[in-house]
């Protein structure tokens, strides 16, 4: 026979088109009136009652960001009689850029919503076999800009990422506005031929089932009149129904499949319109739901469901009945989709515990699964706090994305810094957002790596980042493929079902240990430094604020605030979601975000000064309160008192000339500044060794050229490291108190250091103000420190983790760029050295050839990006920001110096008298990561612990209050058998493993 599969799959396109444009049919206009609300959106009601201007189809609408309310009216006519009839609205959309430009959400008359509009759903059912009926609809429209060119990704810069720079101009126009008699069985025909027609292209040309499809196919094309497809459809059906009914073989790929809309909470859009994509969404999946009893919809996020609850409580109504009947599924545990590099231990945390809490008290749901799977990485801290939340599966599918190397496993288990193990699962189709399309289905099969072990994978389906969610087109498809030869078998269930026959059928599951880097997006940890510094800020503020508002309550009676640092904290874990921490949105979202870090400062500030104002009493006496975890300053940890020398070095700083600049001493580290304001000595007095390497300048700043392939925000691409420019040019270097300023000049931006010691404390503080006017630069600050050393050490969240300085691998040159929290340490047996800081994420670590042999290691913080998209403007202002250096630093060093850098000695007049900790803890190396009390308002002291230095350790945890009980919890504050935790006289004695995260409940009489 003739190999004519081109000419089948030729006609079969051909036909295909043709037959979407008789789906419907008889089409009748309708009436159209159109209001275009001032500013922002406003609430239904008033949309509703506005005043209506009669509108016509062709007509321009929708500035950039503005809203515009269509009344719709019409009748539907007499000889549309028993046959279904649609709303058919096309308000000019394009069907590839679905959730990323307009949008609308239809409404009755009486202001319920009946489902969204976008570009794959433009319809709405008005009438199932009625004639004569009146049409009474009004749909509220969002004209959001097409940035980025949407699916197409297009990087150049755009000033529509901004209202204040986007213009007045209107950017669509309406297509069509009409009532048609929507053709059923039509429609059932074109996904019969879609889903048969890609099976056949996935196909071996040697598989004889692509022969039989294919034969089907050009048969059922033969009955088809394509002048009469309405009437000829059904016997084109006939002609499938023989290979559509053959089963699926035995060895075929299981996929669970479930209705999903990753709905990002901020990305080319602002804050307050997810909150509309989340009401769309969830309208067309209500809607869907009706038509289709199959339909699973799982949705993260405990803030979208939060958002539905307050500002459409119609469709929030609706959400909590499917929930209740197992179909709308919440999954994820945690208040956002978060980023997991950046957020400190304890906001993730609070993420889980905000998510978690949320979905118990509002849907009285637990979550089981953490849902992430479009964040830039994932911390290795992640598994042990899955597990002290309750949860017990972790899914993403962003590690596909990897540039460098391939993962090995699709469904694994998972096993973090302390060896806590959960069983992961990576999608193989690659995406959180299938069409259920044939190609996909068969990657998804092909492409699954446990093969031989294990049968099964997820499917998470629907249009997403923008929202719509699952079609109908997408449910007819998994319903044909269900169990169809040669194909994989389709379910819909829900992600929970899967994890457990998936992690079941799998026992031994292969284990990864340690972090998902992704190999890809490593400029989130740079980008929008603002955005970084009012994240990490807010998360010490946070800290102190628990801290000394749990203090004042338990010893003096004060009121503890409790509802407001409940607010504050989902403020923070909001903007910790995966594309606005990471510094990936458009220039609304960051100044809205640098606005709300403002505000949750002034707020926080305001509860630590009266908390601390009611423990220190009255007087003038200086009272100096330590939120760090180490005594300093004669004040005990997490307690207050009058500064004291006991215990510290208290000689003074000097700062003299030497005639090549500076010396700058405090007995314990002595700095040498030259004349051209470069660090070239640094010794602690201790061992008397030199921390920088030999001919070597410390806090040399570097500027590199940063234009990645694509992806601007997110990327900074190896080859930038080829070319730089070092800053070593000086305005002006001169002598201040306690160390040397140093003014820079550079392209058109101008950075002032101040170099300084402090009394008592072994580091060297580079405090850095940064006037920066660069476009498409980096900044780097760079430390060649004299250690010879094979790895990195980078503070995480609950401890550290150990990277390769050296490129020998792949999977090791790929970790060109790396994340570290407060820290990085570098070190050879015996001696080391730190470089700290107060709100850098991004860093870069290597080995240098050393003068006279050997080698050295390089520390170099990334300071400063310019991207120009999506925020053609980003980063661009003045900066302030400080690091250090810390010489014969061991780890221990690091985590107490990261902790004082970010937590600053507060001082402020009263009694004198020492506030003694509500805790303490005797033993190395254990961490007092936070104090506050419970959630449940019982006024219960909760205290939260990590081992700090990956050893085994032993500790006394002292409480300072009488207490009536005590018992370990879990990270929503229930009882949690733990292994480790004695009660004894005072307080609690613990035995941590490495990296252990422990919380500790003191019940208060």
């Amino acid at each position: 026979m003739h190999d004519d599969r081109r000419l089948i799959e030729g006609r079969l396109r051909r036909t295909l088109q043709r037959i979407e444009d008789a789906v419907w049919s008889h089409p009748v206009p309708v009436d159209l009136g159109r209001w275009d609300a001032p500013g922002e959106p406003v609430p239904v009601a008033e949309g509703l009652a506005a005043p209506y201007a009669s509108a016509r189809v062709g007509e321009p609408w929708g500035p950039p960001w503005g809203t515009t309310w269509w009344r719709v009216r019409g009748e539907v006519p007499v000889e549309h009689a028993g046959r279904p009839v649609d709303l058919r609205l096309d308000l000019g959309f394009d069907p590839l850029r679905t959730g990323f430009h307009v949008e609308g959400l239809v409404y009755r008359a009486d202001g319920t919503p009946m489902k969204g509009l976008n570009p794959r759903n433009q319809w709405v059912r008005v009438s199932d076999a009625g004639a004569g009926e009146a049409v009474d609809l009004f749909v509220e429209s969002a004209s959001n800009p097409l940035l980025l060119g949407g699916g197409g990704f297009d990087f150049r810069p755009s000033p529509l990422g901004d209202p204040e720079t986007a213009g007045r101009e209107p950017m669509y126009r309406v297509v069509r506005a009409e009532l048609a008699v929507f053709e059923q069985e039509v429609w059932e025909l074109q996904q019969d031929l879609e889903v048969l027609g890609q099976l056949a292209f996935e196909l071996d040309a040697h598989d004889p089932r692509q022969w039989q499809l294919l034969r089907a196919v050009d048969r059922a094309l033969d009955r088809l009149d394509t002048a009469d497809i309405a009437g000829t459809a059904s016997a084109a059906r006939g002609e499938l129904e023989g290979v559509l009914s053959d089963p699926a073989r035995a060895s075929a790929h299981r996929i669970s499949a479930v209705g999903h809309a990753h709905i990002d909470s901020a990305w080319l859009w602002p804050v307050r319109e997810t909150v509309r994509k989340v009401a769309r969404t969830c309208s067309n999946v209500l809607a869907l739901m009706e038509d289709d009893p199959d339909l699973v919809y799982a949705m993260s996020s405990a803030q979208q469901f939060a958002w539905l609850r307050d500002h459409r409580p119609e469709v929030w109504t609706g959400v909590v009945e499917r929930v209740r009947e197992g179909r709308f599924v919440p999954v994820g545990g945690m208040w956002v989709e978060s980023d997991t590099n950046m957020p400190g231990g304890e906001a993730l945390a609070r993420q889980l515990n905000h998510g978690k809490r949320f979905f118990l008290d509002e849907l009285g749901i637990e979550t089981r699964e953490v849902w992430l799977p479009d964040s830039f990485g994932y911390t290795a801290a992640l598994p042990q706090l899955i597990a002290l939340s309750g949860s017990q599966w972790f899914l993403t599918q962003k590690i596909s994305w990897n540039t460098t190397n391939r993962f090995p496993h699709h469904s694994f288990r998972w096993e973090g810094l302390d060896g806590t193990r959960v069983f992961t699962h990576f999608p193989p189709a690659d995406t959180y957002g299938s069409e259920v399309s044939g190609a996909e289905v068969a990657h998804a099969s092909r492409n699954f790596s446990d093969k031989g072990d294990a049968t099964r994978s997820l499917l998470p389906f629907g249009w997403g980042d923008g929202g719509g969610g699952p079609t109908r087109e997408m449910l007819a498809r998994a319903k044909r493929l269900r169990d169809l030869d040669g194909s994989a078998r389709i379910e819909v269930e829900r992600p929970d079902a899967f994890f457990q026959k998936a992690e079941a059928e799998y026992p031994g599951a292969p284990v990864w240990v340690g972090e998902l880097y992704l190999e890809m997006h490593r400029g989130t940890y740079t980008s929008q430094a603002k955005t970084k510094q009012g994240n990490r800020r807010s998360e010490h503020l946070l800290r102190e604020a628990e801290l000394w508002a749990s203090t004042a309550t338990v010893r003096t009676g004060a009121p503890y605030p409790v509802e407001e640092l409940d607010r504050i904290w989902k403020v923070v874990l909001l903007q910790q979601f995966h594309d606005i921490l990471p510094g990936s949105s458009i220039g609304w979202v960051h100044r809205e975000a640098v606005a709300a870090y403002e505000a949750v400062a002034q707020e926080l500030t305001a509860i630590i000064d009266a908390a601390q104002a009611a423990l220190a009493g009255d007087g003038e006496a200086e009272v100096v309160f330590n939120a760090s975890p180490d005594p300093r300053a004669g004040v005990p940890a997490l307690g207050a008192g009058p500064r004291s020398s006991s215990g510290d070095a208290t000689d003074p700083v000097t700062v003299e000339a030497d005639g090549h600049g500076w010396v700058l001493s405090n007995g314990l580290v002595t700095a040498r500044v030259d004349d051209h304001g470069l660090l070239t000595s640094v010794v602690d007095m201790a061992s008397g060794r030199e921390a920088l390497a030999p001919g070597s300048a410390g806090n040399l700043l570097q500027l590199h050229p940063d234009t990645p392939v694509d992806f601007d925000a997110w990327d900074v691409d190896a080859y930038y490291r080829r070319t730089w420019t070092d800053l070593t040019d000086a305005e002006s270097v001169e002598p201040v108190e306690d160390g040397v300023r140093v003014v820079r000049r550079f392209g058109d931006s101008t950075v002032t250091q101040l170099l300084t010691l402090t009394s008592g404390e072994a580091r060297v503080d580079v405090g850095t103000e940064v006037d920066w006017r660069e476009r498409e630069k980096i900044l780097k600050a760079g430390f060649d420190l004299d250690v010879t050393t094979e790895r990195s050490t980078s503070e995480v969240q609950f401890g550290h983790v150990h990277r390769p300085t050296h490129t020998n691998t792949s999977w090791d040159a790929a970790k060109f760029e790396i994340c570290a929290h407060r820290w990085v340490h570098v070190g050879e047996p015996g001696y080391g050295a730190a470089v700290v800081n107060d709100s850098t994420y991004g860093h870069d670590v290597s080995r240098r050839d050393r003068e006279g042999g050997g080698t050295t290691t390089q520390v170099r913080l990334s300071l400063l990006r310019a991207p120009q998209s999506p925020d053609p403007v980003a980063d661009l202002g003045v900066h302030r920001l400080r690091y250090a250096v810390v010489p014969g630093a061991g780890i221990a060093d690091a985590i107490r110096e990261g902790y004082r850098v970010n937590l600053p000695l507060r001082v402020v007049r009263g009694s004198g008298e020492v506030v003694e900790p509500l805790v303490s803890v005797d033993g190395g190396g254990v961490v007092v990561e936070a104090v506050k009390l419970a959630d449940d308002g019982s006024g219960d002291v909760v205290v939260r612990l990590y081992e700090s230095l990956g050893a085994r350790s032993s500790a006394i945890v002292s409480a300072g209050f009488e207490f009536d009980g005590v018992e370990a919890v879990d990270l929503l504050e229930r009882p949690l058998e733990t292994a480790g935790v004695e009660r004894v006289e005072g307080g609690v004695r613990l035995a941590l493993r490495p990296f252990q995260v422990v919380t500790l409940r003191f019940a208060r009489g």
